[in-house]
């Protein structure tokens, strides 16, 4: 359990410096100036098979790799955000505790929910606008 563990936290130190650096304005820069590179040696390799075949299996293999660790990172964010949103609902005594699992609730249950608080913003938009023509209209 412990190996496992560390693997775990290995490849979340991992996934999470990866996608710092990759998402960095050089790194996509790195990537034009490899491509570039690969269009100008075209001519010289009569632009054969293999020439197209290596930047094809490149980016194939960087693209299918990239996706496991942006995912990763993806998931982690979304569950700390869950978190800290979980934690605010916990602390303010008006909220509701049972929004506190909604990444749980079935699809039906959400769409309930959400014409709930779509009824919601309507009927507090709508108070808006009567007490704003109200202030414009003195009596």
């Amino acid at each position: 359990m412990l190996g496992l563990y560390r693997m775990d936290e290995w490849f979340r130190r991992f996934a999470s410096s990866t996608a710092d650096v990759v998402g960095r304005a050089y790194s996509f820069i790195v990537a034009v100036t490899i491509i570039a590179v690969w269009a100008i040696t075209g001519p010289l390799f009569h632009f054969t098979d293999t020439w197209q075949l290596v930047i094809n299996t490149g980016t194939t293999i960087v693209t299918f790799l990239m996706v496991f660790l942006i995912q990763n990172t993806q998931n982690r964010d979304a569950h700390a955000i869950h978190l800290k949103l979980d934690e605010l609902i916990r602390a303010n005594k008006n909220a509701r505790n049972a929004l506190l699992g909604l990444e749980s609730m079935s699809d039906p249950e959400l769409q309930s929910l959400q014409h709930e608080f779509e009824a919601l913003r309507d009927r507090v938009a709508k108070a808006r606008e009567q007490a704003a023509g109200r202030e414009s209209n003195p009596v």
